[in-house]
């Protein structure tokens, strides 16, 4: 999406930089990234080797979810910004949209920042805060944080990026998402592990095989005495402390999504089941 941003105010991209093709789903032969897609499809030139940008002819470098850190040797040749989806210096590191979205964080945004070779520290030309939505996923949130941070890296382009900021305030760091992380423990509240779901990936098992919870959200508890956390009633919500977590879509071990209801006809819990036992 920024490339054809930046192409579409009159920007020259002479190179894009990006990961190899690698095997997407199971039995498929091996695909290009979305950004080899979207340079491609607009006649840019590709590589895999960051080291190529230096006599690409480039004015600037643009770093957008790399995901490795680039050589001071690079850099010394080629200066670079990075839009980075925090408002820094929260959130430094590989995930924040997932970070921002686990803490509970009701706000993020977009910085436009000098690239150093530490890791998210450099200056800050510009940012945008953004509002998190209550039920807002993980995919839903970088897609929107995306558009944001191509239309402001357009336009400090358009109007020169001016002198950075220095990041104020004590750092917190994004690190990668631990698949651990995203198993769901019914011992804890409902709106954690409504935000785990949000995230992306979250699992828990039934009569011992995985299942990934796609869509879920918090609801209240009945009255009187709650159940034992990760039972299941007939309506699809799981006894959590505080409530429960009402299953929306779901899937299965070694099958396709399914919506909740259509799952349970098949699974038929009984009183004693439990989701993550």
């Amino acid at each position: 999406m920024s490339l054809r941003t930046l192409v579409g105010r009159g920007h020259e991209v002479v190179v894009a930089v990006t990961a190899a093709d690698k095997r997407r789903g199971r039995n498929q032969a091996p695909g290009p990234t979305p950004v080899k897609e979207a340079a491609l499809d607009l006649g840019i030139r590709v590589s895999h080797h960051v080291g190529d940008v230096v006599d690409a002819g480039a004015d600037l470098g643009v770093v957008v979810a790399f995901g490795r850190i680039i050589r001071p040797d690079v850099l010394s040749r080629l200066a670079m910004v990075n839009v980075h989806f925090s408002l820094l210096p929260r959130w430094r590191g590989a995930a924040p949209v997932e970070r921002a979205i686990l803490a509970g964080d009701s706000v993020t945004g977009v910085c436009l920042m000098e690239v150093e070779e530490g890791l998210d520290t450099g200056g800050v030309y510009r940012r945008v805060e953004v509002p998190i939505g209550g039920s807002e996923t993980a995919f839903a949130l970088t897609a929107r944080l995306a558009r944001i941070g191509a239309d402001m890296l357009a336009d400090a382009l358009d109007e020169g990026l001016g002198h950075p900021e220095p990041q104020t305030g004590d750092p917190t760091y994004a690190a990668k998402i631990d698949p651990a992380e995203l198993r769901l423990d019914f011992a804890r509240p409902a709106a954690q592990l409504d935000r785990v779901v949000r995230v992306g990936r979250a699992w828990t098992t039934w009569r011992g095989r995985r299942l990934l919870v796609v869509e879920a959200e918090p609801v209240d508890g009945p009255g009187g005495e709650s159940p034992p956390p990760g039972s299941i009633d007939g309506l699809g919500v799981v006894a959590t402390p505080d409530g429960g977590l009402r299953l929306i879509t779901v899937q299965p071990e070694g099958r396709s999504e399914l919506a909740a209801p259509e799952w349970l006809r098949g699974a038929r819990p009984g009183p004693l089941d439990r989701l993550g036992g």
